[in-house]
């Protein structure tokens, strides 16, 4: 690896330039990206893929996900397994207007005043926190479930009519937990590594 000067020598050549300014303006076009236990601590990269729909980031070492404030087209969000110990502000999570999907289990999450900072994400159905300590503290399902209002599943879970309504009896088939309304929403993929490029003619030519 290149260091001090060599490292800014090599940057400001004008080929290195021409090829940083290509790969930028390919990553706009980006709308799956997958690294999944690379030790990544950082995920800067990431802020020129407007087009991002999907992301796996699971398994490294990120803290924080702000640099994704840019990408307000994502659907699924997969950050399960990394060293994130506070979620951004509303302002971020209002303007991830299609998100429905976000893994967030085994993190360092340990207050559920930070978690309710996804009650502005307008779209969220699905939820994991499960592996989190904000997850052993008493009330964590109720609170969220009644803070995220699109919400549908939490932790496997198919949320419960009776986890909404108060003091409200059902019988033992729709109860919170139980087995009828497990869901696992967040199965184990294939592994792959990199950036897949797909653009939206080959997708509608497999449609057709």
């Amino acid at each position: 690896m290149f260091h001090g000067t060599i490292t800014e020598a090599l940057t400001s050549h004008e080929e290195w330039s021409h090829y940083n300014e290509n790969m930028i303006e390919d990553q706009k076009d980006f709308v799956f990206v997958k690294f999944s236990g690379l030790h990544l601590k950082s995920m800067e990269n990431l802020q020129s893929c407007i087009s991002l729909r999907v992301c796996i980031f699971s398994n490294n070492f990120i803290t924080d996900i702000r640099p994704l404030q840019s990408c307000i087209k994502l659907v699924k969000l997969d950050l399960h397994g990394n060293q994130i110990k506070s979620l951004p502000d509303t302002k971020f999570w209002s303007g991830l207007k299609k998100l429905k999907l976000l893994y967030l289990h085994d993190n360092g999450f340990a207050k559920l005043k930070n978690i309710c900072m996804l009650s502005a994400c307008p779209s969220l159905i699905a939820l994991t926190m499960f592996d989190c300590p904000v997850s052993l503290k008493k009330g964590y399902r109720h609170v969220l479930v009644n803070s995220i209002w699109p919400l549908k599943a939490l932790d496997h879970h198919v949320i419960s009519d009776e986890e909404i309504i108060q003091n409200w009896h059902l019988p033992e088939r729709f109860k919170a937990y139980n087995h009828r309304l497990f869901f696992n929403f967040c199965p184990a993929l294939k592994k792959v590594i990199g950036f897949i490029r797909v653009s939206f003619q080959l997708n509608l030519s497999y449609m057709n």
